[in-house]
């Protein structure tokens, strides 16, 4: 499901194996590159992240950010004509979109590793969205959120050339994959899958789980709460911040979810055990 075009390129590397002479391959690498986000002609972030979708990743970014919030807030969104390279994506949004630049939340430049980088005190990168009731009465079974990773990992079509980058899928509380993106960003990946939900049409998802590659950070969940998900899994660990705002949101946040083993950190009542 995810898209490998320009997504990675080759390498010539000389392998190493104990035992054995080492000697010249052919191997791949996950491509990063700058990506500049404009809205209304004005840059508003430039973001470290692998090509492709970058439609979904800009209009992800918006929605995180608390601009926008469904698709009738976006005319369309195009590379820029002056930029052939495609490092330069346009935003268009609708005349009734307010936009106050100077409280975007996110540093001008932003890594691949964080997209956070550069902020000075936790109160400059919160977005205070609206908390998810905990009475929804949206379930998943735990032997669902079980077969999430191995779904996931299944689709890192990239990640298999590589091993160097990150996913993040939507499901739904089933466990049917919708949307699966591949990123040298987890913030991007996640950024893809929440862009694409809102060019289709499918907010709010909240009954739907996100499901990461890696560690489940702040940022991380204040995106999945920017799209109303309900619950969020990660193979990996929590973070401390991460804990406090899933529990503050209603969220439910599921860690190290790993055959036969997890994790549910906050609001446990949304995982039939």
């Amino acid at each position: 499901m995810a898209d490998t075009q320009d997504s990675h390129e080759p390498a010539r590397i000389v392998q190493w194996r104990e035992g054995e002479p080492p000697r010249e391959v052919d191997d791949a690498v996950a491509r990063e590159e700058p990506l500049e986000i404009r809205v209304r002609g004005r840059s508003i972030s430039v973001t470290m992240r692998t090509p492709g979708h970058d439609d979904e990743l800009a209009i992800g970014f918006l929605l995180s950010e608390g601009l926008i919030a469904a698709s009738r807030d976006v005319v369309r969104v195009e590379p820029s004509a002056r930029h052939p390279e495609g490092n330069v994506i346009n935003v268009f949004l609708a005349p009734h979109v307010e936009v106050d630049f100077d409280r975007l939340t996110r540093h001008v430049f932003a890594s691949s590793s964080c997209g956070l980088c550069g902020k000075a005190s936790i109160e400059q990168v919160q977005c205070h969205f609206t908390p998810i009731p905990t009475d929804d009465n949206v379930r998943i079974a735990a032997e669902a959120l079980q077969r999430l990773p191995d779904v996931l990992r299944a689709g890192q079509d990239t990640f298999d050339r590589t091993g160097g980058l990150h996913a993040a899928g939507l499901f739904d509380v089933d466990g049917t994959i919708i949307a699966l993106r591949e990123d040298v960003g987890r913030h991007n990946a996640v950024d893809k899958v929440l862009g694409d939900a809102l060019l289709r049409d499918r907010l709010p998802l909240d009954r739907h789980v996100l499901m990461v590659s890696g560690r489940a950070s702040f940022e991380i969940m204040q995106k999945a709460l920017a799209g109303r998900v309900p619950i969020l899994a990660a193979v990996s660990a929590p973070s401390s911040l991460a804990v406090e705002m899933a529990r503050d949101s209603g969220q439910t946040l599921v860690g190290f979810l790993r055959p036969g083993r997890m994790n549910v950190y906050t609001h446990p009542q949304r995982v039939t055990m």
